[in-house]
């Protein structure tokens, strides 16, 4: 008990504990399991306030050129119906998220080379300059020259999670993929200037906690602004199907830590989080994490994005799912907040604008 509390005391003074004591604090249970929830609760509120902020979620394709053993997406699963949305549908449900009170949207989609760095580049300027809202892309690994082209279009940050800090779980996981370039994808976007965001998945096969805990420190070495934890969800049409899942308790306690080592980083409740624990993103938001990224991806679509089975909220139309995420949030105490959710850590204006960026 006296070594957990220690270790906790280490991380929210702004120390940097070490693997050994990380993987100590992950595998913590009881009393001091709920210590290092509270604690990350007070960091929260401290560093990053009561406000949650809330993304909007458009999953614009689903084709993804990778074959990435644990995701419904890959490449090789011939069961999936492929879609792709055009860039004036991407814009009108951006629109129509805008009008719900969305102040960013998050691009995403599987690595599909379909949409060049042109047409993306066109599709931010707009929504910057239509609805002036924040834009987070999240489509994969691209040269340094087309993360560069976004960013002067305006895209304020990119989604590039690392995995898995573990050379050898990621080459196994990614057979078509590079431990090394994952890395410096993260790395150009960091001297891009974008927020970056990065995470992991909790509970991969072969995963242990000394693994977990050096993707703690290496979002703490490339000082994110945004940390994505959660837990692995088997998808049957992938070669790891028959795998055991990650844990709630254990994801939780992720989350906890990273806000510990990370006090200015936004921290999600994830979506898949909410999958496997009904209340699993009320207990994120108790436990270090600040933002929800609600889907506003049309309902046609939704099933189709399957990453992992038996997502929440499929169903909801985009004005029932905010109205049910802001009820949560009020039920906590918290609230919506109404701005764009910018990192506090420093200025991260937009770097320039399509035209500057030589595109037209």
């Amino acid at each position: 008990m006296e070594q957990i509390q220690a270790i906790i005391n280490l991380a929210a003074g702004g120390g940097k504990p070490d693997q050994a004591a990380l993987a100590a604090l992950l595998g913590c249970e009881g009393e001091d399991e709920a210590r290092l929830l509270a604690a990350a609760d007070r960091v929260r509120k401290q560093s990053m306030g009561e406000r949650v902020h809330l993304r909007g979620l458009i999953e614009f394709s689903n084709y993804c050129e990778r074959n990435c053993l644990y995701c419904g997406l890959r490449r090789a699963n011939g069961s999936l119906v492929r879609y792709r949305m055009e860039g004036e549908e991407i814009l009108a449900v951006a629109r129509a998220g805008a009008a719900l009170g969305y102040r960013t949207v998050v691009l995403q989609s599987g690595e599909d080379s379909c949409y060049t760095a042109k047409m993306l580049a066109e599709v931010v300027c707009r929504l910057k300059s239509e609805l002036d809202l924040a834009v987070t892309l999240s489509v994969g690994e691209r040269s340094r020259e087309e993360y560069k082209l976004w960013r002067e279009a305006g895209a304020d940050r990119y989604l590039l999670k690392h995995e898995t800090a573990d050379r050898e779980l990621y080459q196994a996981l990614h057979p078509d993929m590079t431990f090394d370039n994952r890395r410096r994808c993260l790395y150009w976007l960091r001297e891009l200037g974008y927020q970056v965001g990065s995470g992991c998945m909790v509970g991969l096969p072969g995963q242990t906690l000394e693994s977990l805990a050096d993707d703690l420190l290496f979002m703490q070495e490339l000082d994110v602004e945004m940390a994505g934890i959660g837990p692995f969800i088997p998808n049957p049409s992938t070669p790891l199907g028959h795998c055991q899942g990650g844990t709630a308790g254990l994801t939780l306690k992720m989350i906890a830590a990273a806000r510990l080592l990370l006090p200015q980083a936004h921290l999600p409740a994830t979506t898949a989080l909410g999958t496997v624990d009904s209340q699993g993103r009320q207990k994120a938001l108790q436990a270090g994490a600040n933002v929800v990224m609600p889907n506003i991806t049309p309902n046609r679509y939704r099933r189709m994005y399957e990453i992992y089975p038996n997502k929440i909220c499929l169903d909801d139309n985009p004005a029932h799912c905010r109205n049910c995420i802001g009820g949560i949030i009020a039920g906590l105490g918290r609230t919506v907040a109404t701005d764009c959710g910018h990192s506090p850590k420093g200025d991260f204006a937009a770097a320039g604008t399509l035209s500057e960026a030589g595109t037209q």
